[in-house]
């Protein structure tokens, strides 16, 4: 729910801060925000779920604004810089795979490793608001209905988990690149005007409840640590009896 919840923000986010400031002042802002989030994660010696999710909120915005500037300021269209950034994504996933071994969210554990990571995800978010906007307006799609076709997407690799066995890891990577499109596509549904096909609820409130939303799930995770994987120590051999003569 918070990956989810965190697609969204980045996308009504960022398309209201450039609509509420200077683009240019709104994108440096979001660079801003985003390194800051970095180097307050890799400065963690563990997980924390707060820590770990402002980075990803910020990530969220910062992707969206590398799409959306490819787009109205360079004028690539959305069909170009979908494929850009989908080349971006798989030469990240080359080099992760052949520098480390594996691609596993489960095996990082080094600075490297999280680098890749969060590589990975930046490279997500902007292909995957790219690629909304790519269904949205290129295939005139509309946004609800973009959104309906990437919800459906998205139960591929949990059903070829779930029932065939499927790689979990290629599975994992292909839910997560799939929830970006989902969330932007919603999230521009419920804030755009009615003229373009949303609701016109404003991206201003969008974001204010889809923030506070994150915001309640994550202490939520905060307190219980449902998202912590567990390590389970091997039990103890037991005591031969020469040991305890």
């Amino acid at each position: 729910m918070a990956k989810g919840l965190s697609t969204a923000l980045g996308e009504s986010a960022s398309d209201y801060l450039v609509q509420a400031m200077v683009p240019q002042l709104a994108v440096v802002l979001g660079v801003a925000a985003f390194l800051v989030a970095l180097v307050i994660q890799f400065r963690q010696a563990r997980y924390r779920a707060w820590t770990y999710w402002f980075a990803v909120a910020m990530v969220g915005i910062f992707g969206t604004m590398a799409a959306d500037v490819m787009h109205v300021a360079l004028g690539v269209p959305y069909t170009l810089s979908s494929a850009l950034y989908a080349v971006l994504l798989l030469a990240v996933f080359w080099l992760w795979r052949r520098t480390e071994g594996t691609l596993s969210i489960h095996t990082i554990d080094s600075p490297r490793r999280e680098a890749f990571y969060w590589a990975t995800v930046v490279a997500t978010f902007a292909m995957g608001t790219a690629l909304g906007d790519f269904t949205a307006f290129t295939l005139h799609l509309g946004y609800f209905t973009s959104a309906s076709v990437f919800a459906v997407l998205i139960l591929i690799p949990a059903a070829r988990y779930r029932w065939m066995r499927w790689n979990p890891v290629f599975c994992f990577w292909s839910a997560y690149v799939i929830t970006r499109p989902l969330g932007a596509s919603i999230a521009d549904g419920l804030g755009k005007p009615r003229s373009v096909g949303g609701l016109g609820l404003g991206d201003g409130p969008v974001t204010l409840v889809l923030l506070a939303l994150i915001v309640l799930v994550v202490a939520y995770l905060a307190v219980t640590k449902a998202d912590v994987q567990r390590v389970y120590e091997p039990a103890a051999a037991p005591e031969s009896a020469a040991a305890r003569v």
